[in-house]
C-alpha cells in the first residue's frame, strides 16, 4: 500500500478557498499533487449527487472548501454546505462507507497556507484509509 497515490477532489468556492490555493500556488506553498481542483461559485452549491459520482468514479477523497461562516458571498452558502455535508456523512455512515473520506473545511483567500496544509494532512489520511472501493465502479 506504499505506492498507493490517492485521487481527491476538491470542491473550492470561487471566492475565497480557490484563491486561498491560487495563494498557496503563487507563494510556492508546497502541497500534495494527488488533489484536483474544481471551482465552484459556492460551497452552498455542491450538491450531495456530484460528492457521491466522484466517489462513484473511483475518487478516494473529497474536500469541500468554502469561506469562513459569515464571510460567505451568498450570505448563507456555507451553513448549506455544512448542513449538506454533516448530512452526507451519516449517510455514508449509514451504508457502511468510510465517511472520514469526505472533509469540509473553511479558507480564506487569505490562507494558502492553511489550504496547503489541510491538503497534505488529508492526503496522508486517504494515503492511510488506502483506496476507496465501496462505490468504484
Amino acid at each position: 500500500m506504499e505506492d498507493f497515490e490517492p485521487k481527491i477532489l476538491v470542491f473550492a468556492c470561487n471566492w475565497c478557498s480557490y484563491a486561498g490555493a491560487d495563494l498557496a500556488g503563487t507563494s510556492r506553498i508546497q502541497y500534495t499533487p494527488n488533489i484536483r481542483i474544481v471551482r465552484v461559485m459556492c460551497s452552498g452549491m455542491v450538491n450531495p449527487a456530484m460528492i457521491l459520482y466522484a466517489f462513484k468514479k473511483g475518487v478516494d477523497g473529497v474536500v469541500v472548501a468554502g469561506c469562513h461562516p459569515g464571510d460567505c458571498h451568498y450570505n448563507v452558502g456555507n451553513y448549506y454546505a455544512k448542513k449538506r455535508i454533516v448530512l452526507l456523512k451519516e449517510l455514508l455512515e449509514f451504508v457502511g462507507f468510510d465517511s472520514e473520506r469526505l472533509m469540509l473545511i473553511w479558507a480564506s483567500a487569505a490562507e494558502g497556507k492553511k489550504f496547503a496544509e489541510e491538503m497534505t494532512k488529508f492526503a496522508e489520511k486517504i494515503k492511510q484509509l488506502g483506496p476507496q472501493k465501496k462505490f468504484r465502479r
